[in-house]
């Protein structure tokens, strides 16, 4: 299945009819977007004026999967601009299913000589739960974050290779999605080896757009 960018961008060849979701339901580590194994709090923002205590190993995970998974949307954006360029930078945003995915509708949507106008904006990123099991990387069992994004696209637009928008009507121009942010690396790369490994659309109420 095709990830959510097909509906995050309501192409018109896709979104007929009624608005559906699209959804990436494998995840690293067999681990559903819903289930929630030895989670972690969602670390909070301290008041207190003194001097930050270091990161726990789970604030640290919060941050650098929500710093990748901005930076996923930003490479996707770019790689969606530009209908002649290479694929190469995905393997530094994202893994598994959701690489494979972007890999196939971005080498189908430059095939066909479309291309993406603005960029999507991250309204809001929530980290939901954090896992550090890392016990059998092999097997899947990876550390992963768990965040969801309201994102909003109000500013963007895809072209067909005529310059005709192919965008249905009737797109929402903010939703929500589940990402699994994970790290088969953790151990030798704690901080950059995060990629984002699924996608999942929410049925919530959606975010104000810009």
């Amino acid at each position: 299945m095709e990830p959510h960018m097909r509906y995050r961008l309501g192409l018109k060849s896709w979104a007929t009819g009624a608005l559906v979701l699209a959804a990436v339901t494998g995840c690293a580590g067999g681990t559903s977007p819903t289930t929630d194994p030895t989670t972690s709090p969602t670390p909070s923002a301290s008041s207190s004026t003194t001097s930050a205590p270091p990161a726990s190993p789970s604030e640290a995970a919060s941050s650098a999967a929500s710093q990748k998974l901005r930076a996923y949307f930003a490479t996707v954006d770019r790689l969606g601009q530009d209908a002649t360029a290479a694929l190469v930078p995905l393997d530094q945003v994202a893994t598994s299913t959701q690489l494979s995915a972007e890999r196939r509708l971005l080498k189908s949507q430059h095939g066909r000589g479309e291309r993406q106008v603005g960029a999507t904006r991250v309204a809001q990123l929530k980290v939901q739960s954090v896992n550090l099991d890392n016990s059998d990387p092999s097997a899947g069992k990876v550390p992963t974050v768990v965040i969801d994004v309201c994102w909003d696209v109000s500013k963007v637009d895809v072209l067909s290779k005529g310059g005709e928008s192919i965008v249905s009507a009737n797109r929402p121009d903010t939703g929500w999605t589940r990402y699994i942010v994970a790290n088969y690396r953790y151990d030798a790369n704690p901080s950059d080896g995060w990629r984002v490994a699924a996608g999942q659309d929410l049925k919530r109420t959606p975010c104000a757009a810009s």
